[in-house]
């Protein structure tokens, strides 16, 4: 599977509109642990089984009624004290997320309620588990035209209330948590660099949660056949990630006009070790260039790119003028990639 084509650009040809950077990034995961230990006691599995397929060695658990949009409000604060700003200086909010509080009102005008933000626009965007690369470039491009000057973009999955914790092939892999970002143009700051976004919906078969929309609405069989929780081909979603990922990661580097030489960082989705490693081998760079905290928090969703960038930075891992690459697939199918410049 190749990713869309995109807009012809000479690479590293200067973006239409101003520079937008990362002016502050922020994460929160909630308290509560749950093992490999404890889910062998609650499906058929093992420890050794869920490490040597996914690397996962626990995830994070959201509190009974702690919704996406408390995680996402947890997140967006910590994003905008590093930014130095409060939320009556954000202009718009944005939301990636496909575990929504409710169909509608938008998680995002939940989240800005929660926030005490001014009546600033705010809606969601669905794309799986690379919303927050999807939400990023929308953010950036209300940044870039002068439409807003400052966007609040957050990445926030409660997995765990569309987890069906009785298949074990599924149930051992996903999280909670939330990542969160704020968008400025400073003058002299570069900022994002490029992005590459794709999808294929003849492929929607292989990763989503069947019923609860128009298609199928709910009813007590779709709840007894559990019809309202992720389901997965592990096998065919391992094949068709590893290759859009990495068309997405070559194409958006072409577009920065920067080599893999170059890159400092990589921040993968965070959904399962061998897929990052395939990812490493056939770019041809080091594991250790690659930020991986998913042995803590499993496939936390939108949320696994802010929040594994955000661990990057508060470690110092990656520092003023490097060059990162993100790059993520999910369910839609959906995959994208951006490079920036801390």
């Amino acid at each position: 599977m190749n990713p869309v084509e995109s807009e012809a650009r000479e690479p590293g040809a200067v973006r239409p509109g101003r520079s937008v950077h990362i002016a502050g990034i922020g994460s929160y995961a909630p308290e509560r642990v749950l093992t490999n230990q404890e889910l062998e006691k609650m499906v058929d599995t093992t420890d050794e089984w869920i490490m040597t397929r996914s690397g996962i060695r626990e995830r994070r658990i959201a509190a009974e009624g702690q919704s996406t949009s408390d995680l996402g409000a947890e997140a967006a604060r910590a994003a905008l004290a590093d930014a130095g700003l409060g939320p009556g200086d954000v202009d718009l909010i944005i939301v990636a997320t496909a575990s929504p509080d409710m169909l509608f009102p938008s998680t995002a005008c939940q989240l800005q309620h929660k926030l005490g933000a001014r009546k600033v626009a705010a809606f969601d965007i669905s794309a799986a588990c690379s919303g927050f690369i999807y939400a990023l470039e929308v953010g950036r491009q209300f940044v870039a035209s002068g439409a807003h000057d400052t966007v609040l973009v957050v990445g926030a999955d409660k997995l765990s209330s569309i987890t069906d914790w009785t298949d074990r092939a599924t149930c051992v892999l996903f999280g909670d948590a939330a990542g969160a970002v704020v968008l400025r143009h400073e003058p002299g700051r570069r900022g994002i660099l490029s992005t590459l976004l794709g999808a294929d919906g003849s492929q929607k078969e292989i990763l989503n949660v069947p019923a609860g929309g128009s298609a199928m609405p709910a009813t007590e069989q779709t709840v007894r056949d559990r019809m309202h929780c992720i389901r997965m081909s592990g096998r065919e979603v391992f094949k068709l990630a590893v290759n859009a990922m990495l068309g997405a990661a070559r194409e958006a580097l072409a577009k920065s006009g920067l080599s893999l030489d170059e890159i400092s960082c990589v921040i993968p989705h965070q959904a399962n070790m061998r897929i990052i490693e395939a990812i490493s081998d056939r770019l041809g760079i080091g594991m250790e260039r690659f930020q991986v905290n998913l042995q803590q928090y499993g496939n936390t969703s939108a949320a696994s790119i802010p929040v594994a960038l955000d661990e990057a930075v508060k470690r110092g891992r990656i520092k003023r003028g490097d060059n990162v690459l993100l790059v993520a697939f999910g369910g839609g199918l959906t995959w994208g990639s951006a490079v920036l410049q801390w």
